[in-house]
């Protein structure tokens, strides 16, 4: 009977489990707004606050710097995936020529929970498809493969552009 629960789904998960999906994404939102105060250091302030508005973040205590917000956030409260989104999305807003790539792994994970709550256009544009990051090492979903960059695949799931990835051409 005891072999039993590991089949059963979500009810007897082992603790080494929660690794491989965590819930509290406090490490990778504050990951990305170490990258954005990167970007954001010799721009007006205004830049800046925009950030902090399409972030989610708006009332948060900048008065330090957004490395010191980013600190903050690493040690304060819990933050769900919507928060990784938010910031992930604020973050591509920036002017491209100035910032790099999303870390991989946060990339995927918005990847993933936006691919679920996009648009109903978008969705159905991956809809029935293996989605590869080309630069990136993840997929998702099954069916004939469409890649594109994992920015570029986030880009296009929350919805700050309207190119879709796509099959690749046969050589």
């Amino acid at each position: 009977m005891s072999d039993l629960a590991r089949f059963l789904p979500l009810s007897h998960r082992s603790a080494g489990d929660d690794a491989a999906a965590p819930s509290d994404r406090r490490a990778q939102v504050a990951s990305v707004v170490t990258l954005a105060a990167a970007v954001l250091t010799h721009e007006p302030a205004p830049a800046t606050e925009t950030f902090l508005r399409e972030a989610g973040l708006a009332g948060a205590d900048t008065s330090g710097s957004l490395s010191r917000l980013a600190e903050t956030i690493a040690t304060g409260r819990r933050r769900r995936i919507g928060d990784l989104t938010r910031v992930a999305r604020a973050y591509l807003a920036l002017p491209a020529e100035r910032r790099g790539p999303l870390p991989f792994a946060v990339a995927g994970a918005v990847a993933l929970a936006a691919s679920t709550r996009a648009p109903f256009a978008r969705r159905a544009a991956i809809a029935g498809h293996t989605v590869r990051a080309t630069d990136a090492g993840w997929t998702f979903g099954r069916g004939p493969e469409i890649s594109a960059s994992a920015d570029d695949i986030v880009a296009f799931l929350t919805g700050l552009s309207d190119t879709p990835p796509r099959r690749n051409p046969i050589s």
